[in-house]
């Protein structure tokens, strides 16, 4: 270990003790590095001028607190005492301290869900978890070794692709483990923060609250690679609530059950094809009728076939009429076929 990476070292671990040696901190780091109180002194300055720390006193009542800038970076085992609660709890809800209770309860969230999920889907032996907060935003990471999670959806729903497997994620209550899971948690993750990414084994999903529409993107991992990466992000005067997330996905203000769902139709399209078949149609309508309300968001899709058109806007809700669908941003091509294939359906 070189000088750089050990004064870094000193220094990851004097903002991590400093919650327990507020007063000590400099005796502390001492004996457990062995270098000269002065030599911690010039770690501790450089910290407080960076934000890391700040400080109360002086002389021998000195005392010591962390700043606004706090991170925590650690690789766990999965072993079956590891809880994310627990791990939240001692290791990283320092990092959210200060902060306003609705970014802390999102943070909670987000982190809790989706450390559950690789304890509980990933069948990885380690998971690394990272949360950095700085004077604008947080980060959250959160990266196994396990199978990966579109290869084991595909596996375990019989799906095309990977590509496949992430556009029914996309819906919302879809799990591997339907007895234990809901499947509402990286749903509702991805859309209380303010950017979500989730990469793995050739597939990379954003969805970005900046944009108009969520991205499929090749993925930073080969097919070769295992496990899956989640990054999570929110500024930290966000004026975001969960509820109000949540609230978004309910019929109204008397439902308390996750029964709306907005289908991204975007997301259907491989590269450069065009929305025109009914297998295309049908792979769209897959697990549907889990939701009451199903919002179709035309967003960013230039035009439709007939038969892609009539397959769900005719067949599908002619036999499932308790399913409402509800399609939306039609640009005129688009919406002459949706508009067909419901008269179409009237009329019969």
């Amino acid at each position: 270990m070189n000088n750089k990476e050990k004064g870094e070292q000193i220094r990851r671990q004097i903002i991590r003790d400093l919650r327990y040696h507020s007063t000590d901190i400099v005796k502390h780091i001492a004996n457990i590095f062995s270098i000269t109180p002065q030599a911690i002194n010039n770690h501790i300055q450089r910290l407080e001028k960076e934000g890391w720390l700040d400080s109360s006193g002086s002389g021998k009542g000195k005392r010591y607190f962390l700043g606004d800038l706090r991170e925590n970076k650690s690789l766990f085992p999965l072993t079956k005492d590891f809880t994310e609660d627990g791990v939240w709890r001692n290791q990283y809800a320092f990092v959210f301290e200060g902060l306003p209770e609705n970014i802390v309860d999102i943070c909670h969230y987000g982190f809790t869900e989706m450390v559950n999920n690789a304890i509980d889907h990933s069948e990885g032996k380690f998971v690394y978890i990272s949360a950095v907060r700085d004077k604008e935003k947080v980060m959250i990471s959160v990266i196994d070794d396990g199978e990966g999670i579109f290869t084991k959806i595909k596996r375990l729903y019989n799906l095309g692709d990977e590509r496949q497997a992430l556009f029914e994620l996309s819906k919302g209550k879809l799990t591997t483990d339907p007895d234990n899971h809901t499947g509402e948690g990286i749903f509702f993750t991805s859309r209380v923060f303010d950017n979500f990414e989730i990469d793995s084994k050739g597939v990379r999903f954003t969805h970005d609250e900046g944009f108009e529409f969520d991205f499929v993107l090749d993925s930073t991992l080969s097919l070769n690679e295992a496990g899956t990466s989640v990054y999570m992000l929110i500024k930290k005067n966000s004026d975001r609530y969960i509820q109000s997330v949540f609230d978004d996905y309910t019929a109204g203000p008397d439902e308390f059950q996750f029964n709306k769902t907005i289908v991204p139709v975007r997301l259907a399209q491989y590269e450069n094809e065009k929305l025109v078949s009914r297998s295309q149609a049908k792979r769209i309508l897959v697990r549907i009728e889990k939701f009451q309300y199903v919002i179709f968001d035309f967003e960013g899709v230039t035009a439709i076939g007939q038969a892609f058109a009539d397959e769900i806007f005719r067949v599908y809700a002619k036999n499932h009429p308790n399913i409402f669908l509800l399609p939306t941003n039609m640009e005129a091509n688009v919406k002459k076929m949706v508009n067909r294939a419901i008269l179409l359906k009237d009329a019969e």
